[in-house]
């Protein structure tokens, strides 16, 4: 995996990620979007660790799904100066997790800790895999 150096801006979460992530009207849910409890198959757990927060999700994330994993991120960017996401157990991504991804790298410093190979692809694809911290390890990722 590899990393690319460059100062990105930090941007305060509330005022980059909340309003674009979720909709274009000031936060509020899109119509037919989850905003309760994770969907079934997806899970979101949090764990601090040295000056980080652990974020790990499994499941399919899209915009049905992603609102507990944004919240997650969004608690995680607030309290903590590095973020990092295992994504090892994330089963299926779009746009929209793509774009939370993006969304929290300017707010605050992320890693991508073991991306499986849906995430791996979609990064790929889309070029965003040059902008990302994508590391092997928790270990990896919390040295750099």
């Amino acid at each position: 995996m590899r990393e690319i150096h460059g100062e990105e801006p930090e941007v305060p979460w509330d005022e980059a990620a909340s309003p674009a992530l979720m909709s274009d009207s000031g936060g509020a849910s899109l119509p037919g979007q989850r905003t309760g409890p994770a969907a079934p198959g997806t899970a979101v757990e949090r764990y601090a660790r040295r000056d980080a927060c652990v974020v790990v999700a499994r499941g399919a994330w899209d915009m049905d799904s992603i609102t507990p994993l944004a919240d997650a991120l969004r608690s995680a960017a607030r309290e903590h100066p590095k973020v990092i996401l295992d994504a090892s157990g994330v089963t299926f991504a779009d746009s929209t997790f793509l774009n939370l991804l993006i969304l929290t790298h300017q707010a605050v410093t992320l890693r991508v800790v073991a991306p499986s190979p849906q995430v791996r692809r979609l990064c790929r694809i889309t070029g965003v895999d040059g902008l990302l911290h994508l590391r092997a390890t928790v270990e990896d990722a919390l040295a750099g």
